[in-house]
């Protein structure tokens, strides 16, 4: 199905598997990848692309390492380097459309996560990680501060004591260490992460995807909700729920004894 040339994308089972596909580079990204990673998450977004959950994940060896550093920044800038215009153009509408998007989201890192591809997986609703995976915050090693949404994400998931020391010190960080800070939500040993990756967002997409999204956006707000405004968002959220035909469904296959069968509608 793919017609890119920096990422592949592929529709089974209403899961779309968005490949990063630049194997020769440990997957580092172009502006041209964002681009494309971009256009499909468009294209699901707006349903272009039917699917009920998507998968990010990297070819070969690594996830990604991060933005390609082999470009000619200072030429891109007519001499000048802006560091800001790669994001602004291509990586934070991206991030902010991923974010939005109304199904739900899994990275599977079965590499090296480096740089801005930390940001990326930290952007989807689950990331699992082979047991042989590292993540690293190497930006300070070029001087540079963090991108991708990291000072965001990487603070509400491990605190920002953590956060602070892991962006500071740019080591790398083993997969198990991930997890056990709240950082990813599993690890998978290396020789069953494929299958068991592709089961985890098998069990998204057949999940009631409304449902999904509204806990999603419940979760994010909580951060900056009080206790009432919580409860209150809560409330709103689960009125939309409770009118999904999903909810009908759940509930007759509840008195039925029966596994639902969801329709994301």
């Amino acid at each position: 199905m793919s017609q890119y040339q920096h990422i592949l994308l592929d529709i089974a089972d209403d899961v779309a598997t968005l490949t990063i596909n630049r194997p020769e580079v440990y997957n580092a990204f172009r502006p041209e990848t964002y681009g494309e990673i971009h256009d499909a998450v468009l294209k699901l977004k707006s349903g272009v692309l039917p699917a009920r959950a998507l998968m990010l994940t990297g070819a070969g060896k690594a996830f990604s390492s991060g933005a390609d550093l082999n470009r000619n920044f200072a030429a891109e800038g007519g001499g000048k380097v802006d560091m800001g215009a790669t994001m602004e153009r291509y990586l934070n509408p991206l991030l902010e459309d991923l974010r939005s998007l109304p199904l739900p989201t899994i990275a599977a890192v079965n590499g090296a996560a480096a740089g801005s591809a930390v940001g990326l997986a930290l952007s989807c609703d689950l990331v699992v990680a082979a047991r042989s995976a590292v993540f690293r915050l190497a930006f300070i090693n070029i001087g540079l501060i963090p991108d991708g949404g990291v000072t965001y994400t990487l603070p509400r998931a491990v605190g920002k004591g953590r956060a602070m020391g892991l962006a500071m010190l740019g080591d790398k960080i083993p997969a198990e260490d991930a997890a056990a800070m709240g950082m990813i939500f599993k690890v998978i040993d290396d020789d069953r992460f494929a299958v068991e990756a592709r089961a985890l967002a098998l069990r998204l997409a057949k999940a009631p995807t409304v449902a999904l999204v509204k806990l999603r956006e419940a979760l994010e707000a909580s951060g900056g909700n009080n206790f009432a405004s919580q409860i209150a968002l809560e409330r709103r959220l689960q009125k939309l729920c409770g009118e999904t035909d999903d909810f009908a469904e759940g509930v007759a296959a509840f008195r039925d004894k029966r596994p639902p069968a969801f329709r994301g509608c």
